[in-house]
């Protein structure tokens, strides 16, 4: 006798296991920005991979203990642009870091549990700040957005 499939993830789960998806992209993601960005910005890269890192790996975590299904990484991605220059390898890191503040800001708003909250709130944060390191090292204006995450 064989274990059913398990069935889809909803909720706030499925929202963590959305962010988790992003998470896997953007460390993948960096291996290019760290290729084709000036040496200038490696310290940049290290800290954004590290934090990028972590947070994939609690997200791991925080599924496992909960016993949901945890998805595993593409077999590949596909960069959504081309990245040839370091400004192409700032702008990817922006876009990364775009798309990461609105999968973790879904955590925040479909999370039930405070500790989910926080967590997902520091991720939000953490990614608007590299956002904002990103675009100040490509001269863009505004270097912030108000309401990371969204279109708000």
């Amino acid at each position: 006798m064989t274990s059913p499939e398990p069935g889809p993830v909803s909720g706030p789960d499925a929202a963590l296991c959305a962010a988790l998806a992003t998470e896997y992209g953007v460390v993948y993601g960096y291996g290019l920005v760290s290729a084709y960005s000036l040496p200038s910005y490696n310290d940049l890269v290290v800290m954004a991979i590290r934090q990028h890192r972590e947070r994939r790996d609690r997200t791991i975590e925080l599924l496992a203990e909960r016993g949901v299904p945890v998805p595993p990484p593409a077999a590949g991605y596909q960069a959504p642009m081309p990245v040839v220059t370091s400004n192409d390898a700032l702008r990817l890191a922006v876009q990364m870091e775009a798309d990461s503040a609105t999968a973790w800001r879904a955590v925040v708003e479909q999370a039930r549990e405070a500790g989910d909250r926080e967590f997902a709130a520091t991720a939000l944060s953490q990614s608007a700040v590299l956002a904002a390191h990103w675009n100040r090292a490509l001269g863009s204006w505004p270097i912030t957005q108000a309401f990371p995450g969204g279109e708000d």
